[in-house]
């Protein structure tokens, strides 16, 4: 379903209706964080949103100046709707990203854009996603036309390596012996038609697993696609795969795809067609009209981003210690005689199976500027029932930390820490994203000199 209209906005932004809007007086200068669509596209979210499914998570009906509207909630990507509107979602740190030029929320846009296209390269199944500086430019398209240039790209660099044929066995009734003959289908069919010969044989074909796979994957980014460029491009790989059949049954093929020796290169395309035929995205979004739609949720997204960073840096930096997710084990209190209330923090590192830090990663917008009071103090709480359980009051010095993404408002860390008794402290620092030398953590000084261990 190729987008008709195109609408661009941040998470927890809301859409409101062309009659609501009308009848409210919008005026777009006044209410930057609402858009207007379609009376059809804002009935048809509303359905799901008042709905009993996983979509209904997704949007919230609210009210906001007199006007009925829907607030995206925390994803960020793309949502169709039937009458064609394509909207795209982005990461609310955007909002925390100054402009630059005389279009101010276009450069905000693109930088919360590449945020996510990075974030997105640690979630699982999206790992082939291209996010070198050569491929930047590209970031200026629509989130959706980005992943089908890359996928599209990918497709191109196969080819010119060159698609790759199989055995495939057949079966047919012919006019001279081709392989083997097929005793009982001989008798069965030919027992009038004795110059016929019901055979069994093998071609050398295009026509195997991953080629049909291939296919299916750019027929179906051709209805979608807006972009000049890409609808050349596919015009040409089309007419390479006009001899491959499409795919009957996805899950079948995708089970039946065999990888030969030097068929590496088929690897990244194929797996941009288990995203594209098998729903594109964690979080899918179809109503009765079967409007497809991708979203990720965004505190997952930014927790394994992390995870990953640090995972790695820890590799390089301190062999000897390891990084754990979602650890559990440690519970907030008991009630007779059994635990209740379970602690997970995101991150622990630990050396050997001793706790030696907790980090927890928080997305949310963070503003430092003018005083420390809008650090939820849920969080803090949290934070120090994490201290006390995972670390203990044996560990004296040892710490937690609390990661915020990086903001223009939230640039650098806390210069001291928050002291939770019996030696532990409590970081709050920001993690660099889309830092031009390096992702990670912005460490204060202070820290640095007391804990040689992450900084």
């Amino acid at each position: 379903m190729r987008a008709k209209k195109e609408i661009t906005l941040f998470e927890f932004d809301c859409l409101v209706s062309d009659d609501n809007a009308a009848k409210s007086g919008y005026d777009s200068t006044d209410y930057s964080h609402i858009q207007v669509v379609s009376n059809k596209a804002f009935e048809y979210l509303k359905s799901l949103c008042l709905s009993d499914e996983s979509e209904s998570k997704l949007l919230q009906l609210r009210r906001r100046r007199n006007m009925e509207v829907l607030q995206v909630q925390n994803y960020a990507g793309v949502i169709f709707t039937p009458d064609r509107t394509q909207i795209e979602v982005l990461p609310k740190v955007g909002k925390g990203f100054k402009g630059e030029g005389a279009d101010n929320s276009e450069s905000a846009y693109e930088k919360a854009r590449k945020s996510l296209l990075v974030m997105l390269r640690a979630l699982k199944g999206f790992s082939h996603i291209q996010t070198s500086s050569a491929n930047i430019a590209s970031q200026k398209m629509p989130l959706l036309e980005v992943f089908i240039s890359q996928f599209i790209k990918s497709v191109n660099v196969l080819v010119k390596r060159g698609l790759r044929s199989d055995y495939v066995r057949r079966e047919d009734n012919l006019a001279f012996l081709k392989g083997k003959l097929n005793v009982g289908k001989q008798v069965k069919r030919n027992y009038i038609n004795k110059h016929k010969f019901y055979c069994e044989y093998d071609e050398f074909l295009l026509d195997r697993p991953a080629n049909r796979l291939l296919h299916s994957a750019l027929l179906k980014v051709k209805t979608i696609s807006r972009s000049a460029a890409n609808q050349k491009l596919l015009q040409e790989l089309e007419f390479v795969f006009n001899e491959v059949p499409q795919s009957s049954d996805y899950k079948l093929d995708f089970t039946n795809v065999k990888l030969d020796r030097g068929m590496s290169y088929y690897q990244v395309p194929l797996a941009w067609c288990k995203l594209i035929l098998e729903g594109l995205s964690p979080q899918s979004m179809k109503g009765e009209s079967h409007a497809v739609s991708l979203l990720f949720p965004m505190e997952k997204v930014f927790e394994d981003y992390v995870a990953k960073v640090l995972k790695d840096q820890l590799a390089v930096t301190h062999p000897e210690l390891s990084i754990s997710s979602q650890v559990t084990g440690e519970y907030l209190a008991s009630y007779d005689g059994r635990d209740k209330f379970s602690l997970r923090p995101d991150l622990v590192v630990k050396h050997g199976k001793s706790n030696q830090i907790v980090l927890d990663t928080k997305w949310k917008l963070l503003d430092t500027t003018l005083s420390n009071s809008n650090i939820s103090q849920s969080d803090i709480y949290q934070l120090f029932a994490y201290a006390k359980k995972y670390l203990g009051a044996d560990n004296e010095g040892q710490d937690v930390v609390l990661i915020y993404p990086s903001q223009d408002n939230f640039s650098e860390p806390l210069s001291s820490p928050f002291e939770l008794g019996d030696g532990h402290r409590l970081w709050v620092v920001p993690f660099e994203i889309i830092n031009t030398k390096a992702a990670g953590i912005n460490w204060p000084q202070r820290a640095r000199e007391v804990n040689k261990v992450l900084c």
